[in-house]
C-alpha cells in the first residue's frame, strides 16, 4: 500500500489535548465501542471462513446462502455504526475530526477486505480452468449406458497452451485477491493500533491494538 495513504502520524494528532469542555472519557468510550464493532467483524469474518469451508466440502448450496445474507446484515449494521461514531467526532460535542477521519480510513479498508474476500471465494468455488468438471447437460444418450459426449471434440482440440495460460490468470487473480486482504488487515490494524491513555488527557498512545483479535488472523482464507 503507498506510504503517504498510511501515515496515520500526520492525520491524526497523536499527543493533542482536547479542549477542556470535550470529555475525554466520551472520547474513550467511543473508541471503545468502535473496537467492539472490530470484534464483531473479526467474528462474522470466522464463521464465514467456516461456512465456506463446509459449503466446499459438503456442497450445501442452501446453508451457504442463508449465511451469506446473515453475513451481510451483520457487516451492514457494523458499518451503519461505524458511520454514527465518524459523525459523532465530527461534532461539536466531541472536535475530534483526526478521529473521524481514522474511521474513515478503515472503514474504507473494511469494505475493500470484504469485497475482496468475496472475490476469493468466488474462484474458489470456481476452481481452476483445467481442474473444473465437464457438464453433460448438453449431451446425447443413445442408451441408458451410452452418450455421445459433445465435450470430446472440444476438448482434444483445446490447446494446451491455452489451457496453461488460462490456470495462470486464475492462479494470479487469487494471490492478487490474497494478498489484497493480507494488505487490508495490515491497513486496518495500523490506525488501530494505539492505546487510549487513561490519564484524563485524552491524548492517544502506542499501544492500544487489534492485533490480538480475531480479524488479524483472518489473513487470505476466508
Amino acid at each position: 500500500m503507498e506510504e503517504e495513504y498510511f501515515d496515520f502520524e500526520k492525520k491524526v494528532s497523536i499527543k493533542e489535548t482536547m479542549s477542556m469542555e470535550v470529555d475525554p472519557a466520551k472520547v474513550l468510550l467511543l473508541l471503545r465501542g468502535f473496537l467492539q464493532i472490530q470484534q464483531r467483524r473479526a467474528e462474522a469474518y470466522s464463521k464465514l471462513k467456516c461456512g465456506f469451508s463446509d459449503y466446499m466440502a459438503s456442497g450445501g448450496e442452501l446453508a451457504y446462502k442463508q449465511l451469506c445474507s446473515e453475513i451481510t446484515i451483520e457487516f451492514n449494521d457494523c458499518s451503519k455504526k461505524v458511520l454514527e461514531m465518524e459523525s459523532l467526532f465530527t461534532s461539536p460535542d466531541y472536535c475530534r475530526v483526526d478521529l473521524a477521519q481514522l474511521l474513515r480510513a478503515v472503514q474504507d479498508q473494511e469494505k475493500l477486505k470484504l469485497q475482496l474476500t468475496a472475490t476469493i471465494q468466488v474462484l474458489k468455488k470456481a476452481g481452476r480452468p483445467s481442474e473444473r468438471l465437464v457438464s453433460h447437460e448438453n449431451c446425447k444418450f443413445t442408451k441408458p449406458a451410452e452418450h455421445e459426449c459433445v465435450h470430446v471434440q472440444e476438448i482434444t482440440e483445446a490447446s494446451g497452451t491455452e489451457e496453461a495460460e488460462a490456470d495462470a490468470e486464475y492462479d494470479n487473480a487469487l494471490k492478487e485477491a490474497i494478498r489484497g486482504v493480507q494488505d487490508a488487515v495490515m491497513a486496518i490494524n495500523e490506525p488501530t493500533s494505539f492505546f487510549i491513555s487513561g490519564d484524563g488527557s485524552g491524548r492517544i498512545a502506542g499501544d492500544f491494538s487489534l492485533r490480538s483479535l480475531p480479524q488479524a488472523r483472518l489473513l487470505p482464507g476466508a
